[in-house]
């Protein structure tokens, strides 16, 4: 089904696709619990290109490729040619003769794009400024865990800035026929061409998808609301700034009671806690959030199999 395919955008998956990569995490997070080896990359290699750091990104690749029993490379600017000003369509070819997969973690879009466009073997896109779908990916095998399985009767809310997240949220909830009510300041929308690619998604599915600058209209009644950070990696300067525009839409227990009374908050961390979120909150919801962090291990897992492995009869 995605063998030797990529994995750049949820919105290129189909939903049948999107089902599969959740199904298939759940079935090898069960496997890891159980102790159930699963080495179904054995003498694989992915390399892993860091043009951002990451915790989570870093440690649940190079663990993931460990347990499917290959083996990861990481690789920062300081290690590659790009760094010294290599064509990425260049990187991208002799990466190619070397190994069976690469995980990109950089800023604009268009690097995933063009190393896609260039490379022989399968491209995961681990995070652009545009869109991260390995994060929503989780966060949606997360949600099935702690609300069921059927998505087409939950509403989700995303409140704060139109960034990455919210963009692949909106791919996301298209896929599932889930209800997104996304609430950011005006000049802080998601992207309107990802907006209006997820609207047409949402056709196929019936998903329910809308924006508003009123947080309290977005999580009026939600099953999970979902937050991040209010100035992501390279808008540091931005971050006083932000604080004062984004404090309205901070996720705190007043704006929780207009939310269901079983909702739960979902944050893809890092979190920072008396801005985006209170601390109150963020710990009270800690057992979701970090079932959300070690999902992007078990989700991760999935996709690299999925794409890499010769065969799609994994299990």
């Amino acid at each position: 089904m995605l063998q030797g395919k990529d994995l750049l955008s949820i919105h290129d998956l189909t939903v049948d696709q999107v089902e599969h990569i959740i199904d298939f995490a759940a079935q090898l997070k069960t496997l890891q619990k159980a102790g159930i080896p699963h080495r179904l990359l054995e003498g694989k290699t992915l390399g892993m290109i860091f043009e951002k750091s990451s915790t989570r990104t870093r440690v649940s690749f190079e663990v993931g490729m460990y347990q499917l029993g290959g083996s990861a490379l990481f690789l920062s600017n300081r290690d590659l040619q790009l760094g010294r000003g290599e064509p990425i369509k260049d990187t991208a070819r002799v990466l190619s003769r070397y190994l069976d997969g690469i995980m990109i973690r950089t800023f604009g879009h268009d690097r995933v794009l063009e190393l896609a466009k260039y490379a022989d073997i399968p491209i995961i896109n681990g995070l652009t400024d545009l869109l991260h779908p390995c994060q929503v990916l989780t966060d949606l095998l997360t949600i099935r865990e702690h609300k069921g399985k059927d998505f087409k009767g939950l509403k989700m809310a995303y409140v704060g800035d139109g960034n990455n997240m919210t963009n692949s949220y909106l791919y996301g909830a298209a896929k599932v026929g889930m209800t997104l009510a996304v609430a950011t300041p005006e000049n802080y929308k998601p992207d309107q061409e990802v907006f209006n690619n997820a609207l047409e998604d949402a056709k196929e599915t019936g998903a329910s998808l809308s924006w508003t600058a009123d947080p309290v209209e977005a999580v009026k009644d939600a099953d999970i609301i979902a937050t991040d950070t209010w100035a992501s990696m390279g808008q540091e300067a931005e971050h006083d700034e932000r604080k004062k525009i984004f404090a309205p839409y901070q996720v705190n227990s007043e704006l929780l009671k207009h939310a269901d009374k079983r909702a739960i908050v979902m944050h893809c961390l890092p979190a920072y806690r008396g801005e985006e979120v209170t601390e109150e909150v963020f710990e009270a919801n800690a057992n979701v959030i970090f079932d959300e962090a070690e999902n992007r291990l078990h989700t991760q897992k999935a996709i690299m199999a999925l794409t890499m492995a010769d065969s799609d009869s994994l299990l």
